[in-house]
């Protein structure tokens, strides 16, 4: 062989060497990042764990906490707000009610006709109305005239039947999702607008005083029996179908739960004695808050780099609002940290709250061989095209960690509920059921979700205690709830009874 061919032999050889040597060091840093990408989900994994000790904390907790929040006005985090609801639907409601359900950018109108004990709710309609954007920031005249307008359009389609005798007003119950100051069951002052509402000649007024006026204006002979917000809607909902229903929470975009309480255990009530000697609690647990909680750093940059800051933690961990960001921040960190999606940080992934919950559940809950959901929503929402299998097995158990700590803290939650109000444990020859009416999507949509809250309840009450509480879903409780209220509270009710 010549000089000249064995020198190429060498060069050839040696271009082998490197290229070998090349692949062998891509596939080491290849799996170093992919070494990175799993200790940082199994680091987040740990800092999420809810062991069932954990848990118990977190009931004690919520329980020490609820005992303050009736003790004094600021005395915890947890508002526990009295709502003047003494008098839940007995299951024997009769007549004709109205409901108007404010919340958001729509509000519904409903009419609820109720048959007593024998026939339950007869029938229902109701009608949904958009508010223009402009009156979102005008005035409260304007925003309350719109209202009773559109409350107006809806009475006049009554039928004929079931017009009141003369001298005998409708009655209305008005949930009112904002942050309300109650001061009777049909009277409350509006602390704040949230949900891009900034009216401010409202704020510091009665919101019942306020439709009130509206409705006297055009002639609409109709009184505001009660103003409730929407898990006191629920909680009511549920007991007019059920009399064993203590307890509502509601598990949507956002988080809360309210719970019937006896009215001599609220130091801080300082009226009469109610009737009933029950008195319903609007907890705001969402603002619940305690050193037991498994905060994580992507939990707290969130916190920090929300509207609220310090607000609203416990709702943030286990709310559909929140969940789908959390996995949108430990993906960034491990496109960030460990070249996840490849050599370049997608730029939608950078985007807050672009991954919303519900994408989250579909990935979730996909069944498929090759995760070909996970993958359609990556692309679709993140705009991350392609993606191995195993790249989206690590995306369905990130989606997990998240779902099972929220699911587990909110049973974690309701059994500090049952302890407060002492149906945590069964008593000797007592068998007595204990209903908590849940709403809201996350609850109804995310079956994983749903199932992990129901099996960590019996899990932290334990067989025996399990078996005396029942989770029932209270479909669209907060609009037929206040109808129910109304009727509960009506003005002619001391009339039938004498």
């Amino acid at each position: 062989m010549g000089k000249v061919a064995v020198g190429a032999a060498v060069v050839c050889a040696a271009a082998v060497c490197a290229a070998a040597a090349l692949v062998v060091r891509h596939r080491m840093i290849s799996s170093r990042k992919w070494g990175r990408a799993i200790a940082i989900l199994k680091e987040f994994e740990e800092k999420c764990g809810t062991p069932i000790g954990k848990l118990r904390q977190v009931g004690d907790a919520m329980d020490v906490e609820m005992h303050a929040g009736l003790a004094s006005e600021g005395g915890s985090k947890l508002n526990m707000l009295i709502s003047f609801v003494d008098n839940l639907p007995a299951g024997d409601e009769e007549g004709l009610y109205y409901a108007l359900d404010l919340g958001g950018t729509n509000f519904r109108v409903l009419r609820v006709h109720l048959g007593g004990k024998e026939k339950g709710v007869i029938g229902q309609e109701f009608d949904e109305v958009s508010i223009p954007p402009h009156l979102m920031t005008s005035s409260s005249e304007a925003l309350f005239d719109f209202i009773a307008a559109a409350l107006a359009k809806f009475v006049a389609s009554e039928p004929e039947g079931f017009h009141p005798p003369p001298g005998r007003q409708r009655e209305l119950g008005f949930t009112f999702s904002f942050p309300v100051k109650q001061t009777s069951i049909a009277s409350g002052t509006l602390i704040k607008w949230t949900k891009g509402f900034n009216i401010e000649d409202t704020v510091g007024e009665d919101v019942v005083g306020e439709l009130t006026k509206s409705m006297e204006k055009i002639g609409l002979d109709m009184r505001v029996a009660a103003l409730v917000n929407d898990t006191i809607g629920t909680l009511a909902g549920g007991r007019f179908y059920n009399q064993d229903v203590i307890a509502a929470v509601i598990l949507g975009t956002g988080t809360n739960a309210a719970y019937v309480e006896r009215a001599h255990a609220i130091p801080k009530w300082h009226g009469p004695m109610p009737k009933s000697g029950d008195m319903v609690i609007n907890m705001e647990w969402g603002n619940f808050r305690s050193s037991h909680l498994p905060l994580t750093e992507y939990d707290q940059a969130l916190d920090a780099e929300s509207l609220n800051p310090g607000d609203q933690i416990f709702e943030k961990l286990i709310s559909g609002m929140y969940l789908g960001e959390i996995v949108r921040r430990v993906l960034l960190k491990m496109a960030e940290e460990a070249d996840f999606f490849g050599d370049t940080i997608p730029p939608k992934l950078r985007i807050p709250f672009i991954l919303r919950t519900p994408d989250m559940s579909a990935m979730h809950h996909d069944t498929t061989s090759d995760l070909k959901v996970v993958g359609n929503k990556l692309r679709d929402t993140l705009e991350i095209s392609s993606t191995s299998l195993k790249m989206r097995k690590i995306v369905v158990e990130l989606c997990d960690i998240v779902a099972t700590r929220g699911a587990r803290l909110a049973a974690g939650g309701i059994l500090g509920i049952l302890k407060k109000i002492g149906r945590d444990s069964v008593k000797a020859g007592e068998k007595q059921k204990s209903v908590i009416a849940l709403d809201g999507g996350l609850f109804e949509h995310y079956t994983k979700f749903r199932v992990s809250l129901e099996s960590t309840l019996k899990e932290l009450l334990g067989d025996e205690a399990a078996e005396t509480i029942v989770i029932e879903h209270a479909n669209d409780g907060s609009g037929i709830g206040a109808a129910l209220l109304a009727a509960s509270h009506s003005q002619y009710l001391a009339v039938v009874e004498a």
